[in-house]
């Protein structure tokens, strides 16, 4: 039970090849209201440069450069931009099913008053995110918790608006670079953890898949 509008970094013809020919085409961007167009596209750019800052602190932290996320992984990175809303209902519809995000981290913007976004945790519990004001909440997705050999999880999320209130959140997915050919990294954290746990994963192979179970044809 929503709308959203979707939008995506432009993949020019032949820009990937055969990997990249779903993909290609323009974003169809909104008329009303006027500026509409020029205000997301400074919103995504100020995302990516929080996302990159994200990125080489988590690098940091799995033992390796801060620069691990840039160059052939992530230095030219792919991105997707949703603007969703959710209706209001009295009941438990579901808002958006259970699912985890594709790429690398994914920022959340959402209103401060309505509390929708739910995460299973480890235990296998659904458990409520509240929005904290200010803030956006981090989700990890599927290719860190490839390079990560499985320390990062990505997040298992859905939404159930209970609330009578029109729900909108504005969700930017930093990924790797469109033809990244995604393996566990080789630093301390990720070595220690274990032989690598994970095969090589091709991420615009990844988001193709997901792109073409999540649309029909109209």
């Amino acid at each position: 039970m929503h709308e959203a509008i979707d939008c995506y970094r432009e993949v020019t013809k032949g820009m990937y090849g055969d990997l990249g020919k779903v993909m290609e085409g323009f974003n169809q961007w909104p008329q009303n209201p006027p500026k509409f167009k020029f205000l997301m596209e400074e919103y995504i750019s100020l995302c990516k440069d929080l996302a990159k800052k994200i990125m080489r602190g988590i690098a940091l932290a799995l033992g390796g450069s801060p620069y691990e996320f840039e160059g052939d992984r992530a230095g030219d990175p792919f991105w997707v931009m949703r603007i969703i809303g959710y209706p209001g209902v009295s009941s438990d519809d579901i808002g958006c099913g259970a699912h985890t995000d594709y790429g690398l981290l994914t920022l959340l913007n959402q209103d401060d008053d309505i509390n929708a976004l739910q995460v299973r945790n480890l235990s296998g519990e659904w458990i409520s995110a509240p929005p904290v004001p200010g803030t956006f909440v981090c989700n990890i997705g599927d290719m860190l918790k490839i390079y990560s050999n499985g320390l990062y999880e990505s997040t298992l999320h859905r939404v159930i608006n209970n609330s009578s209130k029109y729900r909108v959140s504005v969700v930017y997915f930093y990924e790797t670079n469109f033809d990244a050919a995604v393996e566990p990294l080789n630093t301390y954290k990720t070595t220690i953890n274990g032989d690598k746990k994970f095969e090589r994963a091709i991420y615009g192979e990844h988001l193709v898949k997901k792109v073409l179970t999540n649309f029909v044809d109209g």
